[in-house]
């Protein structure tokens, strides 16, 4: 595996090239080859690749400055680096403008449909002439879509419901995405010498899964200096409006930024107002207008007297209130929480003290499981669980019996040899449709976790993938239910479940519902998380790791679960080793 190298928001090119610009170009490079019926090796080598710059910790135009061998990521061979640098270098892929020729490029966004393959995109375009989703929208108008071989009236009933969602959705990005981004601009903004600090405030600091606009909140004495600086950051496209204490502009690749500049005696009003949400700042001023105050992003004011302003805590001390974490400040019910002393004490990624869903090379990993343990320990883990998957899903070269037993072997000496941490010998076993699990009880017994999932089947009724889960929970052996609603953010909506009946069985048999910490999938959602906690269900926070780079992810879990007001009470992998064990002996004996 490559090693980590330097990223400080500098490059030696002369342009910044984002990893999110090269899976954006390697996914249409796949897509338009799929639509053309291409071998298919060739577009799994893309996919692939996809997946492994998407997971990646650090940017690839960093490692290439540094003269790292990029052959040694997993899945990029010397045709595929060949081509990464390539567009590092130029901003484009020459094969990329090939196929746009051959077939047009507004194709792949109708691979954003449901019900639409490349084959189904293909019969489209072969038809009845369709190249974009406005296409598709006329010729759905005209009823010409249904009488298609293979688009029926449910299909084309999809296809509708489908355009007029897209037609209203705002463009938001994923958090991790978003965070790229960041680096190199902030790092701007923070060369000027009057720049005391300099903050992300909005929906980032927030932490919600996606993000729309950035907001950067820099303090300053000289905010119409540090205003012009910004408007000079390398990467902007445009400047919509400049100030002396505020701009506006959109950057490489098309993301809005506002900037906004206090002085220091603001920063704390500044911060809280420029956070949001919305409906929190609005109930925050509600409750300083009933007191006689006003509470703007200057300072709280009492007539025309400042008396406070320069830290968040001192105005809801002010106010009456406890201080309220920024990933709380949706207005469900925080607000109330801290004014009769009962907000939660939030988990932190500190408190873990496991990991309880990795995969090696043993499946679909890149690593060794002694690979995985080792970088875990090194971010002080107490003990991990590797949960290879079953042989039942077909992408996937996942564990049969055999193979089960003679990891669990070696698990078992490792952890004999080793004690600063210990490794759980788990599995990542299939649900299959009926319910039933992809391996026997004689197997799973001689596990020490069984993670439980679902990946096939997602679009059966609410009432046959709700039981599916139920009688899967119901196996004695069944310790967690990975990403439970099977949702991918922008790509899969949760398959059709009564979570109300899911978080009660999870309850009864002791199941714990898992807090996925991929970025793509971060499932459960905060709602569902805070749903769950109400019935009393406990929680397992993992990273669902597929190399060592990966197991820094659980930040990313960390920050649902507190969106979703966790305590470390309620995950379990922030019980010590000792208590850990005996939660799952407790669960073997029952």
């Amino acid at each position: 595996m490559i090693k980590k190298v330097k990223d400080d928001g500098k490059s030696s090119f002369s342009k910044i090239i984002y990893n999110s610009e090269i899976v954006e170009i390697f996914t249409k490079v796949a897509d338009l080859l799929d639509i053309k019926g291409d071998n298919e090796f060739r577009i799994r080598a893309y996919r692939e690749a996809v997946r492994t710059i998407e997971r990646l910790p650090w940017q690839i135009q960093n490692l290439i400055e540094e003269g790292r061998d990029l052959t040694k990521l997993p899945g990029i061979g010397k045709d595929l680096e060949i081509k990464i640098k390539e567009i590092v270098k130029t901003g484009g892929l020459k094969q990329l403008q090939r196929l746009k020729k051959q077939v047009p490029e507004g194709l792949t966004s109708l691979l954003e449909l449901p019900a639409l393959g490349p084959k189904r995109v293909h019969d489209l375009y072969l038809q009845l002439k369709i190249k974009n989703k406005q296409d598709l929208r006329n010729k759905l108008m005209q009823n010409e879509v249904s009488q298609l071989k293979g688009f029926g009236r449910k299909i084309t009933a999809q296809l509708k419901k489908a355009l007029e969602q897209d037609a209203t959705k705002k463009e938001r990005i994923k958090f991790k995405t978003i965070e790229q981004y960041l680096k190199p601009l902030t790092s701007w903004i923070s060369q000027d010498k009057l720049v005391k600090k300099v903050f992300v405030a909005g929906s980032y600091r927030r932490k919600k899964e996606t993000i729309g606009d950035i907001d950067i909140l820099a303090i300053s004495s000289d905010p119409n200096q540090v205003s012009r600086r910004f408007t000079r950051f390398p990467e902007i496209k445009d400047i919509l409006s400049q100030g002396e204490t505020k701009a506006s502009v959109i950057t490489n690749p098309s993301l809005q930024v506002d900037l906004r500049v206090v002085v220091p005696k603001s920063e704390g009003a500044a911060l809280f107002y420029f956070t949001g949400s919305k409906a929190h700042n609005i109930k925050i001023r509600n409750i300083a207008l009933d007191k006689g105050l006003k509470v703007n992003e200057y300072g709280v004011f009492k007539g025309g007297k400042r008396i406070a302003g320069q830290t968040e805590k001192e105005i809801y001390k002010l106010l009456g209130l406890d201080y309220i974490p920024p990933e709380l400040r949706e207005d469900k019910g925080e607000v109330e929480a801290a004014l009769n002393n009962n907000l939660p004490h939030l988990v932190k990624l500190k408190d873990l003290k496991g990991d309880l869903q990795m995969h090696t090379k043993s499946s679909d990993g890149t690593s060794s499981f002694e690979q995985m343990a080792g970088r875990a320990k090194k971010l002080g883990r107490e003990y991990i669980a590797i949960t290879d998957h079953s042989s039942f899903i077909g992408i996937t070269q996942g564990l049969d019996e055999k193979k089960i037993i003679k990891q669990v072997a070696k698990i078992k000496r490792f952890n004999e040899k080793i004690s600063e941490l210990h490794v759980f010998a788990g599995i990542e076993v299939d649900i299959k449709e009926d319910g039933s699990l992809d391996l026997p009880n004689k197997i799973l017994k001689q596990l020490d976790l069984v993670v439980c999932a679902i990946h096939s089947k997602f679009n059966l009724s609410l009432e046959k993938q709700t039981q599916r889960l139920i009688k899967a929970m119901e196996n004695p052996y069944c310790n967690i239910i990975a990403h439970p609603t099977g949702r991918i953010i922008q790509k899969r909506e949760p398959y059709k479940l009564n979570l109300e009946k899911i978080f009660k069985m999870a309850v009864k048999n002791q199941v714990l519902l898992e807090i996925n910490s991929q970025p793509s999938r971060l499932d459960l959602n905060d709602e569902n998380i805070m749903q769950a906690k109400q019935v009393g269900v406990k929680f397992s926070l993992s990273s669902d790791a597929h190399s060592p780079e990966e197991l820094f992810y659980l930040k990313y879990g960390v920050y649902q679960a507190r969106r979703g007001w966790l305590e470390a009470k309620d995950v379990l992998n922030t019980y010590s080793l000792a208590a850990f064990t005996q939660f799952l002996k407790q669960k073997k004996k029952r």
